[in-house]
């Protein structure tokens, strides 16, 4: 299950020329379509819009543009041979950015089988027929989409039940239904992105062995540090310590207090060289700041204090990788230490309970049992000593997505969710261990393994 890379010797994200090509299957939303005995499917965003970018695998642009999608073709259009009667899909994209949808939309659905006689089949994977249309960009996304439903379901004799993502803008629902429409809301997309296929998981290995090597980076910083006794040096000026605080012992790296700043820096460093993007995402705190869980400030880094590192990178094809790991230099094998135990036994407890079929909450409840057992609050709330969020989410195009591991339903082949229980204590800091796995038809695989320990260690060969 494991990869074995450990942070080491990891190629950039997204250079294997053998990974698998990124085409989605818009099967399950033409089912939608029929489930609901509606007529047409209407997504509208911008590349920003992780529904959208994951229906039509084009990376641009930043203005809104929208998918419509049919359950059959308008027949009295005649005017795409054979695949009138099939599902059909269309992109309604600015004008400036027709080749790219052309290239990622259109032509990347298509199957490319090589028949025996040497003929190609070019017909698109999932049978679902895939076009361009390109309209004025004057032109709101929500009209083009309101007029491509009418084109493409012709005289339908009446209004249109089209059915919507919750997430759609508030303008484009009114271009809509000011053309006749009636919207009603699906989680189709949602459940379709929670089961990944094995091209995507392939893209989630991938940022993840980079984050993985991001995490040595800075556990060998760590390591590499060392001790500056109080009043000895000087804690930077744009740090957020207060003058009791500057008087305490600090670590230094290379010659200077080593701060978050610096270690997130090097972290990035490392990320950005491996083809990957930080994305704001590269949460270190130390000491108290350690238990706020979105933490990207500047702190001294402090013997004896936990150091805690979330590294969620994304690759190049919009997945992102998740990793949490915690060190401390020179402990005294006080809470850090407890903590790390407890968060370590949660870990496993969590893990051994991921196969097909087991209730998503029913993980979180083994991680949060084992938790209390060594007798720390698995219900704490935010600010509060204790256990303070889910044992883990879904990871894909979106950071946080679904399954969540503290909520509805069971866990199935295909679902990619983190494993991250965690403890906190506001006054002295916080400890979380953090992977990336993917349920198996037989269990579960962490898509890139990375060491345990809570004494750092020089990993990535450059210490």
């Amino acid at each position: 299950m494991s990869d074995g890379s450990g942070g080491r010797d990891v190629a950039p994200a997204g250079s294997d020329p053998h990974l698998r090509p990124l085409r989605t299957d818009l099967t399950p939303i033409v089912e939608a379509i029929e489930a609901a005995d509606a007529d047409a499917f209407v997504a509208v965003g911008d590349r920003f819009d992780d529904d959208l970018r994951y229906l039509t695998r084009f990376s641009g642009p930043d203005r809104a543009y929208a998918l419509v999608v049919v359950p059959r073709g308008n027949a009295e259009r005649g005017d795409s041979g054979d695949e009138t009667d099939a599902p059909r899909a269309v992109c309604c994209a600015p004008a400036l950015f027709a080749e790219q949808a052309e290239r990622e939309f259109v032509a990347g659905a298509r199957a490319r089988h090589g028949g025996g006689d040497g003929s190609v089949d070019t017909a698109f994977h999932d049978g679902v027929a895939r076009e361009v249309q390109t309209e004025s960009v004057g032109d709101h996304a929500g009209e083009r989409a309101a007029a491509a439903v009418a084109d493409l379901l012709g005289d339908s004799g009446g209004a249109s039940t089209v059915l919507v993502p919750p997430s759609i803008p508030h303008d484009a629902a009114v271009y809509l239904e000011r053309a006749g429409n009636e919207l009603a809301s699906t989680d189709a997309v949602t459940t379709a992105r929670a089961r990944k296929t094995d091209a995507e998981v392939d893209r989630l290995r991938r940022v993840q062995r980079a984050t993985a090597a991001g995490m040595a980076r800075a556990e060998t910083v760590l390591a590499g540090s060392e001790t500056v006794p109080a009043g000895s040096e000087t804690v930077p000026a744009d740090s957020e310590a207060d003058e009791a605080e500057a008087g305490r012992p600090v670590l230094r790296w290379e010659g200077a207090p080593l701060t978050t700043e610096r270690l997130r820096r090097e972290v990035n460093a490392v990320l950005a060289a491996r083809g990957v993007r930080d994305a704001g995402n590269t949460v270190i705190g130390a000491g108290p700041s350690a238990a706020d869980l979105h933490y990207v400030g500047d702190e001294p880094v402090r013997p004896g204090e936990t150091v805690l590192l979330d590294v969620s990178p994304r690759g190049p094809d919009g997945y992102y990788g998740d990793m949490t790991r915690t060190f401390v230099v020179d402990g005294d094998g006080g809470w850090e230490r407890r903590a790390y135990v407890a968060v370590e036994a949660a870990r496993e407890a969590a893990l051994a309970e991921v196969e097909p079929g087991v209730p998503a909450k029913t993980v979180h409840g083994e991680a949060a049992a084992e938790l209390a057992a060594y007798g720390f609050d698995p219900n704490a709330d935010e600010g509060e000593t204790g256990f303070t969020h889910g044992t883990g989410h879904g990871v894909g195009m979106s950071l946080h997505e679904s399954p969540s591991l503290s909520g509805a339903g069971e866990l199935r082949p295909g679902h990619v969710v983190t494993i991250e229980p965690g403890v906190y204590d506001p006054d002295v800091g916080g400890v979380r261990l953090e992977d990336l796995v993917v349920v198996t038809e037989d269990g579960y695989e962490i898509l890139a393994e990375y060491p345990f320990g809570i004494v750092p260690e020089a990993r990535d060969g450059r210490e």
